[in-house]
């Protein structure tokens, strides 16, 4: 259906504006089991969920900007909405995961989950979080990712302490990373290996965070890709490629 044809009539409309919004809420549902998971220590049932709240997110603005919900659905502020929901499943399922795992001491988790979970919030209610050309500004608070990685690698606690300290004080730190959602530069390429991350993610998990070589080389790969891709932001090789934005 296409939302945007003037002769859909105005209920239907706003009924299809609202399911959107309902369907981005869905990820609060999503996040509740996957905290519940994470207390239970069913870190393998916690990251599925979280992977389905992952794909909420990446479709929910694309759906979002066909059914006009500024316009169809405008009592309910979507930004908010999706903040609020990214900030269950990206910030706070992931710390308690990590105070609920064996990565490192429990008192070391506890108190470094209390600076994640501020440093978080501050960085959720930056106004400079995104830039002209919708990137983030700074390490984009996606602990999620960054907490499944050290499920998978299992670093010393030490250097999962440091890890974290580090990717914190990025998030207010002068440097960029892609949104592969929203990405205009290089998009085919990041896109692919954003789902071929996926998928090496989800056998990982699937496997009992192992994968073998395979995920674990793609999983590394592909964090590289983005650790490297800020360099081609304005780079000849990418305006050449018909990806400038």
């Amino acid at each position: 259906m296409n939302f945007r044809h003037e002769k859909v009539a105005p209920h239907a409309r706003r009924a299809a504006g609202y399911s959107v919004h309902l369907f981005t809420a869905s990820g609060g549902a999503v996040a509740v089991l996957a905290l519940y998971a994470a207390i239970e220590r069913e870190f393998a049932m916690m990251f599925a969920w979280l992977g389905l709240a992952l794909f909420i997110d990446g479709v929910d603005g694309t759906l979002a900007r066909a059914a006009k919900v500024k316009e169809t659905a405008a009592a309910i502020d979507g930004a908010t909405l999706d903040f609020v929901v990214d900030f269950l499943t990206y910030v706070l399922v992931p710390v308690v995961a990590l105070w609920r795992s064996d990565l490192m001491p429990e008192r070391w988790s506890f108190w470094l989950g209390l600076v994640v979970t501020m440093a978080s919030a501050l960085y959720f209610a930056d106004s400079r979080m995104k830039t002209a050309d919708n990137w983030f500004r700074g390490f984009p608070a996606i602990w999620n990712v960054f907490v499944l990685y050290l499920f998978i690698f299992r670093p010393p606690a030490l250097a999962t302490a440091v890890a974290l300290l580090i990717a914190t004080a990025a998030m207010f730190a002068p440097i960029v990373f892609v949104h592969p959602m929203r990405v205009a530069k290089l998009r085919a390429l990041t896109l692919t290996v954003t789902a071929l991350w996926f998928i090496c993610a989800s056998y990982a998990v699937w496997d009992g965070f192992d994968g073998g070589v395979l995920a674990r080389a793609g999983l590394a790969l592909s964090a590289l890709y983005v650790l490297a891709l800020p360099f081609l932001r304005h780079s000849p090789f990418a305006e050449d490629n018909g990806t400038g934005g």
